[in-house]
C-alpha cells in the first residue's frame, strides 16, 4: 500500500528543544518596531488595548477602510484568543465564532477541514495570506499570526465560491527584533505537544523566524483514536527598513492519525422501506470505535512555499506581489459505521471502508497595487490587482479486498451474518466493538486517478470614497475568467473521459456607510458570489465541487448577500461591538428536472441576525463571541416529486441559533482566570430533515499564572461537565463525536 512517508514527532520535539536552550542563553536584543512588515495602505486609528484581546484589523489591502468603517460582517479571531482557549488546531479556532458549523467527510467529500458558513460549504474557500489554499487538508494553529471570517456571497474578495463567505488565515512574519517563544504542554488523553518561535534579527534590515510544532495525543471520550502530527515554518524578510522588501516563507505540516469512525445513526426499525430517524444513537458507550486498526489510517502532508515582494512608493501607495508555490495529499482508509436498516436495529454495524489518495498542486500570482488620494475634492482609498493560479489534483483510491457490503446500500441488500469471523470481521457489535479484529482482506492502489484541472484569471479594483466626514462608500468589483478540465483514466471496464467548463463572470462589493461619531458606523450593504461547476477542482466539497457531466455546461450559480448592520468601537476603542441583519440567497441553484438532467432553476435563502463582541471591557477584563440566529430555507428544489418534497425544509449543517462566548479576567497581577460557553441548536443532516444531531452547550475553563517576566503558565479545561454532544452530522450513515472532559497543562516561555 502507498502511504505518505511516516513522521518523527519525537525527533523534532528534541530539535525544538535543542533550539530553545541554545538560545534562551543568548542576551536579547533591543527592541525595535514590530510592525515594519506588516504593509497596510490604511493608518488604523484604534490603539491597542494594554491587557486582554486587540482590536485587530483585517490583513488584506482589498478592505480599504478600517473594519468598524467596512460594511460587511467580518470576524478577525486574534492570536490571544486562539492561545488563551487552548485552540490546537484551526477547527478549534473556528469554535470560538458563532455561525459556523464543521461538515463530514464522505460521499465524495474528503476528511478534513470542512467549515460551514451561514449554511453554505465553505471547504474550497479556504485561503492562507490572501492565496487560496488548494488540497484539502487539517489545518494547524502553530504558525497562525489571526484568522479572518469573512461572511456572506464574497467572490469579490476571494473569486469563484465564497457562496457562505471565506476564510483566511494570516500566518506569523520576520520582525526586527530579537526574541524567543517557545511552549511545552502536557494534559489528559496522552497529549504531549511542544512548539517554538525563533525571531532574529540578523542585521537592520534582515530578519529570520522559525516556528516548529511537535504534537501526539488520543481523544478524550473516543478509544483507538490517535492524532500525530508535526510542522516547521522558517521565513526570511530582506530591506525591513527599505522601500522595498522581499520574505521568503515555508510551510510544512505532516499528519499521521487514526481515523475517527463516529457512531451510527439510531433507526427505528428494520423495514424494507427506509425507516423514520429518530437521531444518533443513545444507548451505545460514546467510546465506541466502529473501526479496524490493522486497516484504518490518515496521513497528510502539506507544502507550502511563498515569496512576497512589496514596495513603497511613498505618498500612500505600495505594491506587493505574491508567488506560491503548494503541494498537498491526502491519504486514508476509514470505517463508515454502517446505520442500514439491516443492521443497525438487529445490534449489528457493518464497517464499510471509504478511502481516497488525493494529491494537489497550486501555482498562484497575486499583484495588488493599494494607495490614497484626492480626486476631485474626494478622498479615495484603493487597492487594484490580478491574479493568477493554476491547480491539478490526482484523486485516486485503494481497491480493498475482503470486505463484503452488509448494508441495504448494496446492489442485493442483506444483513450482517453475525460479527466476527463468519462475516470476515466486516461486521462488528453495536455494543462491544473490537477494534483490534484480526481483518484479513488486502489493500492495493488503483492508479486509476481522475485529474482535474482549472485556471483562474483575474482583476479587481477597490475603492473607498469619503463623500462626506460622515459618508463613506465602498465599491468593489472582480472579473473572472475559469476553465476546469477534469479526466478519468481509462480501465479495462471504461474508457477514458473528459469534461470541461469555461465560464466568465463579474462580481461586486457594495456598500454604504454613515458615521454618527468617529468611532462607530451604520451601513447597508450588497455582494455576490459565483459558484461554476467544478468549483472545488475535484476535491469534493458543496453543491457542483465535482465537474459531472450532467452539469459541466451549466452556468456558474449565483449567490448575493443583502445586509444592514452597525459597527461601534467603544470604550477608548478598546472593545469592538457589531450587529448585522442580512439574507443570503442563491436564485439559480442546481436542481434536477427529471431523468437526471440538471438545470439552474432552483433557489435556497438564509435570513439571518448576528451579534459580536470582541476586545476590553476594562483593563483586566476581555470578551470575545456573539450570536448568530439563521432561517434557512429550500424555497425551490425543483419539479422532481422526491426532491420538491423538501421544499420549505431547512438546510443540512445550518443551526437556527449558535451562541459563543470567551472571556478572561485578571484578578491581580500574575493570575487570570478565563472562562467559555459554546451553544449550537439541533442540526440536521439531510435535506429531508429526517436525520440530526441535537443542541448542546459546552462550557470551557482556563487559568492562567505568570511565575516572572519570561515564564507562565496556563491550565485549560475543556468540556467541564463532559457533555456528550454531537460536532457533525454525516447525510446518511454516521455522526461525529464531539470530545469529552480533557485538560492540558502549557508551561510558555517567553524572552
Amino acid at each position: 500500500m502507498s502511504r505518505s512517508a511516516s513522521i518523527r514527532p519525537h525527533a523534532l520535539s528534541a530539535a525544538v528543544c535543542g533550539a530553545l536552550t541554545a538560545l534562551t542563553v543568548q542576551p536579547a536584543a533591543a527592541q525595535q518596531q514590530s510592525d515594519t512588515t506588516q504593509l497596510k495602505p490604511v493608518t488604523v486609528t484604534a490603539p491597542p488595548v494594554v491587557e486582554g484581546f486587540k482590536a485587530n484589523e483585517a490583513s488584506s489591502t482589498k478592505f480599504t477602510a478600517p473594519l468598524v468603517d467596512t460594511p460587511r460582517s467580518i470576524t478577525v479571531i486574534p492570536q490571544e484568543v486562539i492561545e488563551s482557549t487552548g485552540s490546537l488546531t484551526l477547527t478549534d479556532a473556528l469554535r470560538t465564532t458563532p455561525g459556523i458549523t464543521l461538515g463530514a467527510g464522505e460521499g465524495g467529500n474528503p476528511v478534513g477541514d470542512r467549515p460551514f458558513l451561514r449554511g453554505f460549504d465553505a471547504g474550497a474557500d479556504m485561503f492562507v495570506d490572501g492565496v487560496r489554499d488548494g488540497g484539502f487538508q487539517s489545518r494547524e494553529v502553530f504558525n497562525v499570526e489571526q484568522v479572518e471570517v469573512v461572511k456572506g456571497p464574497s467572490s469579490a474578495y476571494g473569486g469563484r465560491g465564497g457562496v457562505g463567505g471565506s476564510i483566511n488565515i494570516v500566518t506569523k512574519a520576520p520582525r526586527a527584533e530579537n526574541s524567543l517563544a517557545g511552549s511545552v504542554s502536557l494534559g489528559t488523553d496522552a497529549t504531549r505537544r511542544i512548539t517554538g518561535d525563533i525571531n532574529r534579527a540578523l542585521s537592520e534590515d534582515v530578519a529570520f523566524r522559525l516556528n516548529l510544532m511537535s504534537h501526539q495525543s488520543d481523544v478524550a471520550g473516543r478509544d483507538a483514536i490517535e492524532l500525530k502530527r508535526w510542522g516547521l515554518a522558517p521565513s526570511i524578510t530582506f530591506g525591513l527598513k527599505s522601500r522595498t522588501r522581499v520574505t521568503l516563507s515555508y510551510y510544512h505540516l505532516q499528519t499521521n492519525d487514526i481515523p475517527d469512525s463516529g457512531l451510527p445513526y439510531a433507526l427505528t426499525s428494520s423495514a424494507a422501506t427506509d425507516p423514520a430517524v429518530v437521531g444518533p444513537v443513545t444507548n451505545v458507550d460514546r467510546h465506541n470505535y466502529y473501526g479496524l486498526l490493522n486497516r484504518d489510517f490518515r496521513k497528510t502532508r502539506a507544502d507550502l512555499g511563498t515569496i512576497r515582494l512589496d514596495h513603497d512608493f511613498g505618498n500612500g501607495f505600495m505594491l506587493r506581489n505574491t508567488t506560491r508555490y503548494g503541494r498537498t495529499s491526502n491519504d486514508y482508509i476509514w470505517t463508515n459505521p454502517d446505520d442500514s436498516r439491516r443492521n443497525v436495529p438487529l445490534g449489528f454495524v457493518n464497517r464499510s471502508p471509504k478511502n481516497r489518495y488525493t494529491e494537489s498542486v497550486t501555482a498562484a500570482n497575486l499583484t495588488d497595487l493599494s494607495g490614497e488620494f484626492t480626486a476631485g475634492g474626494v478622498k479615495h482609498r484603493i487597492s487594484v490587482g490580478a491574479e493568477f493560479s493554476h491547480e491539478d489534483t490526482d484523486v485516486d483510491g485503494y481497491t480493498i479486498t475482503g470486505a463484503t457490503a452488509y448494508n441495504a446500500g448494496a446492489a442485493t441488500p442483506s444483513p450482517c451474518p453475525g460479527i466476527g469471523a463468519i462475516s470476515g470481521y466486516n461486521c462488528t457489535s453495536l455494543f462491544d466493538p473490537n477494534p483490534n479484529d484480526p481483518w484479513a482482506g488486502t489493500v492495493v492502489r488503483r492508479n486509476t486517478p481522475t485529474n482535474t484541472r482549472t485556471r483562474v484569471q483575474s482583476v479587481y479594483a477597490f475603492d473607498t470614497l469619503e463623500l462626506a466626514p460622515q459618508w463613506l462608500l465602498n465599491l468593489g468589483l472582480r472579473f473572472d475568467n475559469y476553465s476546469t478540465t477534469s479526466t478519468t483514466t481509462a480501465t479495462s471496464t471504461a474508457a477514458s473521459t473528459t469534461l470541461n467548463n469555461d465560464s466568465s463572470f463579474l462580481n461586486y462589493q457594495l456598500g454604504l456607510v454613515w458615521k454618527p461619531v468617529s468611532n462607530a458606523s451604520v451601513y447597508v450593504s450588497v455582494g455576490t458570489s459565483s459558484s461554476p461547476p467544478g468549483v472545488a477542482n475535484g476535491e469534493g466539497t458543496g453543491d457542483g465541487a465535482n465537474l459531472t457531466a450532467a452539469m459541466q455546461n451549466l452556468k456558474p450559480m449565483r449567490a448575493r448577500n443583502m445586509e444592514i448592520g452597525t459597527k461601534w468601537d467603544v470604550l477608548d476603542r478598546k472593545l469592538a461591538l457589531t450587529a448585522a441583519l442580512f439574507r443570503s440567497e442563491i436564485t439559480n441553484a442546481r436542481v434536477d428536472v427529471g431523468n437526471g438532467v440538471l438545470e439552474n432553476v432552483g433557489s435556497k435563502k438564509v435570513d439571518g441576525i448576528e451579534l459580536g463582541v470582541a476586545g476590553a471591557i476594562t483593563r483586566n477584563w476581555s470578551v470575545f463571541g456573539g450570536y448568530t440566529h439563521l432561517d434557512s430555507e429550500l424555497t425551490d428544489n425543483g419539479p422532481v416529486a422526491a426532491n420538491a418534497a423538501n421544499n420549505g425544509k431547512k438546510f443540512p449543517n445550518t443551526p437556527s441559533d449558535s451562541f459563543s462566548l470567551w472571556s478572561t479576567y485578571q484578578l491581580f497581577p500574575g493570575l487570570t482566570i478565563g472562562g467559555g460557553a459554546f451553544y449550537m441548536s439541533k442540526v440536521f443532516g439531510n435535506v429531508a430533515n429526517t436525520r440530526y444531531v441535537p443542541s448542546y452547550w459546552r462550557f470551557d475553563a482556563m487559568a492562567s499564572y505568570k511565575i516572572n517576566k519570561n515564564m507562565d503558565v496556563r491550565l485549560n479545561l475543556y468540556n467541564l461537565t463532559d457533555k456528550l454532544y454531537y460536532d457533525k452530522a454525516y447525510t446518511t450513515h454516521y455522526v461525529s463525536v464531539g470530545a469529552g472532559r480533557s485538560a492540558l497543562l502549557t508551561l510558555n516561555v517567553k524572552y
